[in-house]
């Protein structure tokens, strides 16, 4: 079965010709608005991604999703991502549980490493860590949202004994995605883990992606997972609009506002 959705990084690029840009506080009301608007015109899922940055509006994706959950009925709501390597995975099990409970079901969590490093200083993590922290926290994640009680020992995270973890969700378990970029390694990693996989085809050729799908499949079905959990999303940019002359107009300016900003931040030859 295929799904169709929306997902936002909550972007607040200049609008064209003007010079100005939406403030947080009204993207942030947008963004409500438009998950409202996805359900009534009937999406499967809607999505938005963590930024501790100016330039996107959403530093916690969970507050506005559950927002959009108290006056939808149908559509799927998701983080896209959540930056698990600095965040607490207990807290953001309870914070989805509770997006569950807004919901009645609805809640989903696809929990990554992030393309920016803004949150490791702002949390008190060390980016030499940045891989460990989210193997070992997506263990805890796994953990918690397989049992109710823990016992856990941590090395990057806390040791936890005989704790038990509320709210649970109203589903048995939260559907937990991992999103990735597109690494070989990651698709290898999260196969044999068995965990759905969400690759971000942000630039390049999307048909790169297909022999790492049929690898990703493959793996995880030597690693004795079923055919059902290995399953796979995409995230891409996109435009809709009626005809391909007017997409492409409309699409331009935002876009490259959007890559002009965040190439100046990324490491250049000289």
């Amino acid at each position: 079965m295929v799904e169709l959705g929306i997902s936002t990084f909550g972007e607040i690029t200049e609008l064209e010709g003007t010079g100005q840009t939406y403030s947080h506080a009204e993207r942030i009301r947008q963004l409500v608005a438009e998950i409202e608007l996805a359900d009534k015109v009937g999406l499967d899922v809607y999505g938005i991604g963590e930024h501790h940055r100016a330039d996107f509006a959403v530093s916690a994706p969970e507050i506005v999703l559950a927002a959009g959950a108290v006056n939808t009925k149908k559509i799927r709501l998701t983080s896209a991502v959540s930056i698990l390597s600095s965040m607490d995975p207990i807290r953001l099990f309870q914070q989805y549980a509770t997006i569950d409970a807004l919901s009645n079901g609805r809640s989903e969590i696809m929990a990554g490493r992030g393309s920016f490093t803004e949150s490791f200083p702002l949390f008190g993590y060390d980016l030499k860590d940045y891989d460990s922290l989210f193997d070992e926290k997506l263990d805890l994640l796994q953990l918690v949202n397989e049992k109710t009680k823990l016992d856990w020992q941590g090395r990057l995270t806390q040791t936890i004994a005989g704790k038990e973890v509320y709210p649970r969700p109203v589903q048995d378990k939260l559907p937990l995605w991992i999103a990735t970029g597109g690494h070989v390694e990651s698709t290898v990693k999260i196969a044999q883990a068995g965990l759905p996989i969400v690759y971000a085809i942000i630039g390049g050729n999307p048909r790169y992606f297909k022999k790492l799908i049929q690898a990703y499949r493959e793996i995880g079905s030597e690693a004795g997972h079923a055919d059902k959990d290995l399953k796979v999303g995409a995230h891409s940019w996109g435009w809709i609009a009626e005809d391909g002359e007017q997409a492409v107009k409309d699409y331009f300016h935002p876009t490259k506002q959007v890559v002009d900003a965040i190439s100046k931040d990324r490491p250049h030859w000289q």
